[in-house]
């Protein structure tokens, strides 16, 4: 296979395995026909993107069923609050201001400018995510971004002040023509701001569970860099952030329009000290995933030969990972918990253990939970503070795995 980026021959140097899609939640009458593919990694060596080998089509991925609404997080409510005021303080100074956001999902970012009367776009593929985002007050349309999209909003809105996203970036496999659009999109001094998952914090933090089908690449400094400067634009400023489990903020903007951060030279001066274009670097990681897996399936299986119940707590697309890659099956985990109504009364992707409303976790709590929502750990254990009190514990797997008790948290 060829680089997506830069069209360099690229190898894979780990398999997950196989995989379903990871927000593909199921009735049991699908189980038969449900879609798995094989997830390979590799690193480019010359422009340093960290992808997917292959990715399931889209349609498959973002659809009219799609179970993820960003509104359902409350600090990820704040955070995207004070991302859009970061945006209207700093980046918004012509008269008459336009935003866009690609992938806008329940429109959790997008109604801050809603409501302060900005004109705005929220682009969302997912129908159902979309529908609610409208149902908020954010004027969106349901379709996918690229050069295409670009030219049609120019057309009605005209050109943008600022483009954003947030965790969305990573998912396109073609993003020649998502950074083709950004450059038709934008206005001479405009600016794009995206967030996504940071491969540097992956690596250092062996968070490979941010590997799933959805994230066809894992970007870098470096990489992003090597991608914007093939359109004439440039990383004009960085800014890691805790979301996610490590996540970076990038601001593009067209070349010599704005000064580059000093940031900028030092983020990239620390991908090297990672080893993050080395080859070595990428092996050790493969190692250091391997030994994190057989440590959670080893403890598992020891808390379930003791009799202790352990239930699963959020059900992310990130845990479709950790349950598929380690063998956690229904016997390891009595069911998951989960406060999206859309992912009650299903199954998870793959292993098929059951989803269940947040109540029943309440009703009836476990000896353990094991934590699929650890990049909401603070949120979490302050709301979770009974089911410390009362002896439960919580099975960690970042930075490393690890047996919470109350006394360790309070």
């Amino acid at each position: 296979m060829n680089c997506r980026v830069c069209k360099t021959p690229i190898e894979s140097f780990m398999s997950f395995g196989k995989m379903p899609i990871a927000n593909g939640f199921l009735s049991r009458e699908h189980f038969a026909r449900e879609y798995f593919f094989e997830m390979k990694v590799a690193s480019c060596t010359k422009c340093g993107m960290f992808q997917l080998i292959e990715q399931p089509d889209r349609e498959k991925m973002f659809n009219e069923n799609y179970a993820f609404f960003s509104g359902t997080s409350k600090g990820m409510a704040v955070h995207f609050g004070e991302f859009a005021e970061h945006v209207k303080k700093d980046f918004l100074v012509s008269a008459d201001p336009f935003v866009v956001e690609i992938g806008s999902n329940d429109g959790i970012m997008m109604k801050h400018f809603a409501n302060a009367k900005i004109r705005h776009l929220g682009i969302e593929p997912s129908a159902n995510v979309a529908q609610k985002a409208k149902e908020n007050g954010v004027n969106t349309v349901s379709r996918f971004f690229d050069a295409q999209c670009a030219s049609d909003i120019i057309k009605e809105y005209g050109q943008a002040d600022a483009f954003l996203g947030a965790n969305v970036m990573c998912h396109i496999p073609y993003m020649h023509s998502i950074v083709e659009g950004i450059k038709i999109l934008l206005k001479p001094n405009g600016v794009a701001i995206f967030e996504d998952p940071y491969l540097g914090d992956v690596i250092e933090q062996i968070t490979y569970d941010q590997i799933y089908d959805e994230h066809v690449f894992l970007f870098s400094v470096s990489s992003i860099k090597y991608l914007f400067e093939q359109y004439g634009m440039e990383v004009v400023d960085v800014e890691p952030q805790e979301t996610h489990g490590g996540s970076m903020r990038y601001v593009i903007a067209p070349k010599g329009a704005q000064k580059i951060s000093a940031k900028v030279h030092q983020q990239l001066e620390k991908e090297k000290m990672l080893g993050l274009h080395k080859p070595e670097t990428y092996e050790q990681f493969r190692k250091n995933c391997e030994r994190s897996r057989d440590e959670l399936l080893g403890l598992m299986n020891k808390i379930r030969k003791q009799g202790n119940r352990i239930v699963g707590y959020a059900a992310t697309s990130k845990s479709t990972t950790i349950i598929n890659y380690c063998g956690i099956t229904p016997e390891h985990i009595e069911f998951i918990c989960d406060t999206t109504p859309i992912k009650q009364g299903k199954f998870s992707p793959g292993a098929h253990i059951p989803v269940k409303a947040y109540e029943e976790f309440v009703k009836d709590y476990p000896e353990y939970a094991l934590l699929f929502a650890y990049n909401h750990s603070k949120e979490i254990m302050a709301k979770e503070q009974k089911f410390m009190q009362s002896g439960g514990k919580w099975i960690v797997y970042v930075p490393k795995v690890q047996v919470l008790e109350y006394d360790f948290v309070q």
